[in-house]
């Protein structure tokens, strides 16, 4: 199979040509290393590759809604057994995990073959995927800017046409940023609708998800059909769905009441070019016959990001001081990367009584953020302020770190409150730049309630669809 007509297909269709008999997991396997040896090296968006293993599997009898379809895991969080896992850090084992995390099972018996691993800042950190251990990962659309993060080289991969789905995670955006820079379908599900088991202590807070980046809207609902259960031993399992979210996918949403914002918690104004394409969506939305009320969420964001900040700092050095007993060694002065020492050392300087009183800080103001979205079926608003920027501009170990917090929150202001309320948020690639660079939008739904999100990502993928917009390298 030649490479441009593999990457034209979506999971699901690659799966349909594997059942007929058109086509073996083992062509799509050859046509998948073929991909990533001849484009890798531009976007460094593959830092494992594990082809031999993945021919071995594709040489077995497999079965599932993708059964044969080459697949990537983050080289974050998730453990596969054999394979290293950096978390793009040099503080780490090269040791191989013994065991599958209860995710990557569920994605086996989905049918994928695992191929490798995909790129990710240290410990998932920013929202640009730059590291010193593992690089820069880029955008194809155009290879000077940023693929997002921290799931960035997940969406660089897909967005090339690598692999038409791969495993992505989100802990303050970190699936809808790298989806809206590369023009993907990125979901961040329900907190705890996908397994976080056997261990998931990096999960502790709950803010953390995973799921996929995918091209279409079927193919992250067919995954979450095939993954997103409860584990019998979850201690916060969300309701079931109702029915098949692939059946939602091609369900009219109906009339549909959508809150609309572009102001974000600083008050600064997103670049003009993404307000335009912003607010033309919410025309195409009106045009479609729903129901569109501009709502500002009401909030002391200064107070909530602080709450944030000390549960976060106190969580991560207390993931460091498992990771010291595991290497039986401190961070030496250039284990970590500038964002990972200042949360590390600003992480054991907190208290407590700071840690818990950020933990009941947010806890009023997710109540606070719900309340007000209450009364919409969906919320809207962009996932970026500005276009994906340039990667010279966001590399955090060339940049003064204030100035560059101040450069994400430009660019990423809106993707964190629903990791901290849990709620279900999408962001779908609806507009371009003038330079041809993805523009993505985002709709929250209320919580556990994918299906909504769903029926109208499905609807807008008819209204305005981008399957046929691919980057060149992928051409």
């Amino acid at each position: 199979m030649r490479f441009e007509d593999y990457a034209r297909h979506d999971g699901l269709a690659l799966a349909e040509l594997v059942r007929k008999g058109e086509v073996s997991p083992l062509e799509l396997v050859e046509t998948a290393i073929e991909g990533i040896e001849r484009h890798n090296g531009a976007l460094n968006a593959v830092v494992h590759k594990a082809y031999d293993e993945a021919r071995a599997t594709a040489g077995k009898p497999l079965e599932g809604p993708f059964a044969g379809v080459p697949f990537l895991i983050k080289d974050l969080g998730l453990e596969v057994a054999g394979w290293p896992r950096t978390s793009g850090s040099r503080f780490s084992t090269d040791a191989p995990d013994t065991r599958d995390s209860e995710l990557v099972t569920r994605f086996r018996k989905a049918g994928v073959v695992l191929v490798g691993k995909t790129n990710t800042p240290e410990y998932g950190i920013p929202g640009v995927t730059i590291s010193d251990r593992l690089g820069a990962c880029r955008n194809p659309w155009n290879t000077d800017h940023v693929s997002g993060g921290s799931s960035g080289g997940a969406a660089s991969a897909v967005a090339a046409g690598l692999v038409p789905l791969a495993h992505a995670s989100d802990g303050l955006g970190s699936i809808r940023i790298p989806a809206a820079c590369c023009g993907l379908v990125g979901l961040k599900v329900t907190r705890d609708r996908n397994p976080n088991g056997p261990d998931d202590y990096d999960r502790a807070i709950g803010f953390s998800v995973d799921h996929v980046v995918s091209r279409s809207v079927r193919d992250s609902a067919a995954m979450l059909d095939a993954t997103g259960y409860a584990e019998a031993d979850s201690p916060y399992a969300p309701p079931p769905k109702a029915r098949p979210y692939l059946e939602e996918a091609t369900t009219s949403p109906g009339k549909l009441r959508i809150g609309y914002s572009s102001r974000t918690a600083s008050g600064r104004p997103i670049d003009p070019e993404v307000q335009a394409a912003f607010e033309g969506i919410v025309e195409t939305l009106r045009g479609l016959g729903h129901e569109l009320v501009p709502h500002d969420i009401e909030l002391d964001w200064r107070t909530l990001y602080r709450a944030q900040s000390l549960v976060s700092a106190g969580n991560f050095s207390a993931g460091m001081k498992r990771r010291i007993e595991l290497l039986g060694r401190e961070p030496g002065p250039d284990d970590l990367g500038p964002l990972a020492r200042r949360g590390y050392e600003g992480g054991m300087r907190i208290s407590g009584q700071d840690s818990m009183w950020g933990w009941q800080q947010l806890r009023v103001m997710e109540r606070q953020i719900l309340a007000s979205l209450q009364p919409f079926d969906v919320y809207f608003c962009p996932v970026l302020g500005t276009p994906p920027p340039r990667v010279d501009d966001m590399d955090p170990s060339k940049i003064e770190l204030r100035e560059f917090d101040r450069r994400q929150s430009t660019s990423f202001p809106f993707t964190p409150p629903f990791n901290f309320t849990g709620q279900p948020s999408m962001s779908l690639p609806l507009a371009w730049s003038a330079s041809g660079l993805p523009l993505g939008m985002m709709f929250t739904a209320r919580y556990a309630d994918e299906a909504t999100l769903f029926r109208l990502a499905g609807q807008l993928e008819d209204a305005l669809p981008w399957r046929d917009r691919r980057p060149s390298l992928a051409a």
